[in-house]
């Protein structure tokens, strides 16, 4: 997809990378990525996704904005207190790069409609924080053979993983599925919500950025993606520690086990 002059000059800086280029720079412009949630995580990576040229970019999220989300929802401002996030995200998104294609979908992503929507998109980044919506978008993600970034938030702590289970590794094994790392959800009520826990507003924006950097890589084809390795931040000290994981063969989606029901995950 060929790049006008005026584009050639707002990425300039991504150009001259050997790493991206014009080739990489022309598939970022033709990719559409599909955000889920446009609050904490979603905030950053939706910014730093339009500033990268990102063709088409989808963003699903149900919420409108509240004056406790400005804390750490920077794509948000305070004269859009009670407008849907969709709308504030989409404005933001004209006002950076009006070359990106925005695509408002207001409702929240469920077993019923994940899957049709997911398979209007290349790739998908999921910075949803309940866990019924992780596995909707995870299980659609493996059946629309559609690569999944993901990342969650503690209030001290972030963690972030590649999912392309729809792919095998180099020792022809089957990547691992997000049900691989997280078979099942926690019990009800175990893990406290971001509004009775809090989470510091600094490590949103940081493991957004993170996620931006992980689609763009998938996007353009550099460096090594974190498929097969959960990459885990720790605020307190400032520490990023790899933990590897591998396919289970029990898993409910592509293991031994793959014909049973995959409902217990929202």
């Amino acid at each position: 997809m060929a790049l006008s002059s005026e584009e050639i000059e707002r990425y300039a800086r991504h150009i001259v990378l050997r790493e991206v280029g014009g080739p990489g720079q022309a598939r970022l412009k033709a990719a559409r990525v599909l955000v889920v949630g446009a609050g904490g995580l979603g905030a950053p990576l939706i910014q730093y996704l339009a500033a990268a040229g990102i063709g088409t970019l989808g963003v699903a999220d149900d919420d409108t904005v509240s004056l406790s989300n400005l804390q750490r929802q920077v794509i948000h401002g305070t004269p859009d207190l009670g407008r849907p996030k969709v709308e504030s995200a989409a404005d933001a998104v004209a006002r950076l790069n009006p070359h990106v294609t925005f695509v408002a979908h207001p409702f929240r992503l469920t077993p019923d409609n994940a899957a049709d929507l997911i398979a209007e998109y290349d790739l998908v980044a999921d910075g949803s924080d309940n866990f019924a919506t992780r596995y909707a978008v995870s299980d659609a993600c493996f059946h629309a053979r559609r690569p999944l970034v993901t990342a969650a938030l503690g209030q001290f702590d972030g963690s972030l993983t590649t999912i392309r289970a729809h792919e095998t590794g180099a020792d022809g094994r089957p990547n691992p599925t997000y049900r691989c790392l997280f078979p099942n959800p926690p019990p009800p009520g175990s893990v406290p919500a971001c509004a009775e826990a809090g989470v510091l507003g600094a490590l949103a924006g940081l493991m957004g950025s993170l996620m931006a950097l992980e689609v763009i890589r998938a996007v353009t084809g550099f460096g090594e993606p974190l498929v097969g390795r959960l990459l885990m931040v720790d605020a307190r000290s400032l520490r990023f520690e790899t933990l590897r994981y591998s396919w289970d063969d029990a898993n409910p989606l592509n293991g031994e086990t793959s014909g049973d029901d995959t409902s217990t995950g929202g």
